[in-house]
């Protein structure tokens, strides 16, 4: 469809940096707004109105995302989330990974990003730390690991998602949208934050939609992609410091523009506050905690957003155990910590 836009003197992956740029300035507002965090639904201590908020977003993404497939604007044929043959090992470890970094820092990757924006230190530092590690894990030094540990594998055959299941495509993201809403309906919110949650939601299939469909270019194919945090971070630090040497892609607009919708929406809106952090040994916790997220985005093959809300709408068995991994981890790290919280950590970077 790209060659019909008109886009005479730009190529599909350099559109896809500003449809990026797009999609996150208004996730970065809308986030900013909702507070959107899926930390904050499993141990905060706001967690009904927090899930509620998360999981409005979830139901429009799937009902959304699976519009796009059944009206055949998009397939997931191909994609990294449908592979035949399930990494467990490193889709269990890392999100178990991910889930108590997130923990320890104190926020999910989405919502550090908007912190930093909003005046928060603490989550520019653990940001930096997790890009690095990220990138580390994917090209760098810990690479070896995720190979050795993506090798250990089960073969799921022709059934990689819920569409392969009795009821197909069209009754399992029903159901999984329906429970989503019920419980969201039940949480507590206002109306007006569970419609900005739902819009935040749209944002999911627009991009699956916006670089499958839309950006579609047999000569300059741009990659089938949405909303995640991982791979752009590390796309994004690689970006910065050899940026004459390679080209921005959809990862680094999707990081600048939730930086500068959320800068934007916390001075708008009177948010914006710098904070730092109080001891060393808070300090060492969240530094332990973006490792973890870091190794363990990449290993799990993506974040609470890019395995979470955009993963879960495809369906994807893999999307799924990820997703159900990190909640696991994080419940787990927030009961073996609950006994000092209130003590060593009593500054929340929420």
């Amino acid at each position: 469809m790209f060659e019909s836009l008109g886009f005479e003197n730009f190529t599909a992956p350099q559109v896809a940096v500003g449809l990026a740029l797009i999609l996150g300035a208004a996730f970065g507002l809308l986030a900013e707004r909702t507070k959107f965090c899926f930390r904050r639904g499993l141990v905060g201590d706001d967690r009904k109105q927090a899930m509620g908020v998360w999981l409005t977003a979830l139901a429009v993404a799937v009902l959304g995302t699976q519009a796009g497939v059944l009206s055949g604007l998009i397939t997931f044929d191909e994609h990294r989330f449908m592979a035949g043959d399930l990494p467990i090992l490193a889709i269990v470890l890392g999100g178990l990974m991910f889930g108590a970094g997130m923990v320890l820092t104190r926020g999910c990757v989405s919502r550090l990003t908007v912190l930093s924006a909003s005046g928060n230190l603490r989550a520019v530092f653990v940001l930096l730390v997790f890009a690095i590690t990220a990138h580390a894990t994917l090209k760098g030094v810990l690479a070896p690991v995720r190979t050795a540990l993506g090798s250990v594998t089960v073969p799921l055959g022709d059934t990689v998602s819920l569409a392969g299941l009795p009821g197909g495509a069209l009754i399992w993201s029903g159901l999984i949208a329906l429970a989503a809403l019920i419980v969201a309906l039940r949480s507590g919110n206002r109306a007006s934050t569970l419609v900005l949650a739902a819009l935040l939601g749209a944002l999911v299939p627009a991009g699956w939609i916006g670089t499958g469909f839309v950006l579609f270019d047999d000569f300059d194919p741009v990659a089938l992609q949405s909303l995640s945090f991982t791979s752009p971070y590390a796309d994004t630090l690689f970006w910065t410091v050899a940026s004459t040497s390679i080209p921005a892609n959809f990862g680094v607009g999707l990081i600048g523009g939730v930086l500068i919708g959320a800068l934007l929406s916390a001075l708008i809106f009177g948010s914006f506050q710098w904070q730092s952090f109080h001891a060393p040994a808070e300090t060492g916790r969240y530094a332990s905690g973006a490792v973890l997220m870091g190794v363990g985005g990449v290993l799990a093959g993506g974040c609470t957003v890019g395995a979470g809300l955009a993963g879960v709408p495809t369906l994807s068995f893999a999307a799924l155990l990820a997703i159900l991994s990190i909640a696991a981890g994080a419940l787990l790290t927030n009961a073996a910590l609950k006994p000092s919280r209130q003590t060593a950590y009593a500054q929340p970077a929420e």
